[in-house]
């Protein structure tokens, strides 16, 4: 069975769509999956099983990535085309059957569930492989628990102050998760790098990961954490896939639709994230924990 997926350039919508991959390849053990996304989301992909192939699309100006895409999948005749784009890409190349997004309210996940007609909805997954795993033994501690904090995002009004991030873990260090190790979290690029400085600064003693590893190997990071606390960001969804418990800091963004998906995962939401106090996340995760 031959599937074409096309899901997002946003590294957060391309998490929150795993859980659909996940169903298709256990439905279809025998599938071989051709992945569309953009290049941000790339490595979610990486370790994914069946997949034979990922087409990176880059964005161009006037919607022309869309022809070189459709010159290049349009000579194969599909079993399932899955397009949670909703793109017209979909309709224009041969496939015995088609799943495309339609907007519907409710939360992301619920959308994304709506278009293979499941509900409920798959949870996201994240694929880690063994040697992911071997990495990131050799750069956290093996005898003490860690808490992940991801303090960037892709726009400033969604970043919670770092002074409060320092604060939050001082605080569960001193009750529910002692002797932990704070690890911080980013992705590639020198703006992300100025995000989360003034939290290294804070906490001197964190572990810097910001912007050093693959994806696959954040998530075998998240999948060591104790606790992950975020703001609203492709990370957040990540740490909830990976099964890390996973507090989510939302302000000005849609909390409803776009809470993290996962089975300890949470939400503080707030007008705006100088709204959030300390005690709220501090709160949310120990009754996460409990």
């Amino acid at each position: 069975m031959k599937i074409l997926f096309v899901t997002s350039t946003r590294l957060g919508d391309a998490v929150l769509s795993t859980g659909l991959l996940d169903h298709l390849i256990r439905t279809h053990p025998d599938a071989q999956i051709t992945v569309v996304c953009g290049p941000v989301a790339e490595g979610i992909f990486d370790r994914m099983p069946n997949r034979t192939r990922t087409i990176v699309l880059h964005k161009r100006s006037r919607s022309r990535h869309w022809l070189p895409l459709w010159a290049d999948v349009v000579l194969h005749v599909w079993d399932l085309v899955v397009d949670i784009r909703g793109s017209a890409l979909s309709w224009l190349i041969p496939t015995r059957r088609r799943a495309v997004f339609r907007r519907i309210d409710g939360p992301k996940i619920a959308q994304l569930g709506a278009i293979l007609g499941l509900s409920p909805p798959p949870l996201p997954v994240a694929w880690i492989a063994e040697a992911d795993r071997n990495r990131i033994r050799n750069l956290l501690p093996t005898d003490r628990p860690i808490i992940a904090l991801a303090p960037t995002a892709n726009w400033q009004p969604k970043v919670w102050p770092a002074e409060r991030f320092a604060a939050a873990f001082h605080a569960l260090t001193a009750s529910t998760i002692p002797n932990a190790v704070p690890v911080v979290l980013g992705g590639p690029g020198p703006a992300e790098r100025a995000m989360a400085a003034p939290l290294m600064t804070a906490l001197p003693q964190a572990i810097d990961l910001v912007g050093t590893l693959s994806l696959p190997e954040v998530a075998a990071v998240l999948q060591a954490a104790s606790l992950f606390i975020g703001n609203d960001s492709g990370l957040m969804h990540l740490s909830a896939a990976a099964g890390a418990p996973t507090v989510g800091l939302f302000g000005p963004t849609d909390a409803a639709t776009y809470r993290p998906a996962g089975r300890r995962a949470t939400a503080v939401v707030a007008t705006a994230m100088t709204d959030i106090a300390v005690q709220q996340v501090v709160k949310a995760a120990e009754n996460l924990l409990a």
